[in-house]
């Protein structure tokens, strides 16, 4: 199989895993910018191999569950489900909100758990699946402080700023606004987000390390998000205090998870 053929795989994939309903093989191969004769063949052999499913009746297609399989598999390789989520459990029932946990990987950020503490009222509950705008979301800019300023500011400006409807209203247009955004976070101790990420939400965050060392690279960040009315300026420390306590579990534990990773 040629590198091309792989990425035009990697590209259905993904394309299919952000469709809820089912997809006709026309506007596939238009999402995908290929001929339809092109993404037939491709599709077919996906579904030949169970990536994929066909529906009988319409002859429409959609994304298998065998890659959420495999998701869980890993997750539970790296012991995220069972040794993290208790303590993803106690921040969400200390704070009544949205706790998650986002990993560092190619100098990306990627969500790989959360649990939920809003028992009444609004609830927050975000698309694990979206990928981490690091300029606009406080888990983004908890972990670029981690970073050299320069290095942070040159990561963001090399991805540039995203159309502002796909972000919230608060979300920096420039480098220059980031780098108060990031300076700011730097003087609290912590990031935050308001209306950044998403209108109508706030976040905090705090990167956790890849070990207790002191000198330790970040490994990810784990955070709290909520409705923009209850995640206010007076809860932040209190929302922080319990996220850097969290973040010290992780360090302690991160080690540990790393090599039974390694150990397969």
């Amino acid at each position: 199989m040629t590198v091309a053929s792989v990425s035009r795989c990697l590209a259905l994939l993904e394309f299919l895993a952000g469709e809820r309903d089912l997809v006709e093989l026309s506007e596939l191969a238009s999402g995908l910018n290929m001929p339809v004769s092109a993404a037939h063949r491709l599709v077919t052999t996906l579904a030949n191999l169970g990536w994929v499913i066909q529906d009988t009746a319409s002859k429409q297609y959609a994304l298998s569950l065998k890659m959420s399989t495999l998701a869980f598999r890993h997750l539970d390789a790296c012991n995220v489900s069972d040794v993290v989520q208790s303590i993803l459990n106690r921040v969400a029932t200390e704070t009544h909100e949205c706790c998650r946990l986002a990993v560092l990987e190619n100098r990306e950020l990627v969500w790989v758990a959360r649990a939920q503490g809003a028992t009444t009222g609004l609830r927050y509950d975000p698309d694990m699946g979206q990928g981490i705008a690091l300029y606009a979301t406080a888990s983004g800019k908890a972990w670029l402080c981690t970073l050299p300023e320069e290095q942070a500011l040159a990561i963001v400006y090399s991805r540039g700023f995203e159309s502002p409807h796909k972000l919230g209203p608060n979300s920096a247009h420039c480098i220059d606004e980031f780098r108060l955004q990031l300076a700011e976070a730097r003087q609290l101790g912590f990031a935050t987000s308001v209306e950044e990420g998403e209108a109508g939400t706030a976040a905090v965050a705090v990167p956790f390390r890849a070990s207790s060392a002191h000198n330790a690279l970040a490994a990810g960040t784990i955070s709290v998000a909520g409705p923009l009315i209850r995640i206010t300026p007076d809860r932040w420390h209190e929302l922080a205090d319990a996220l850097k306590a969290a973040a010290t579990e992780l360090a302690q534990i991160w080690p540990a998870k790393t090599r039974a990773r390694c150990l397969g």
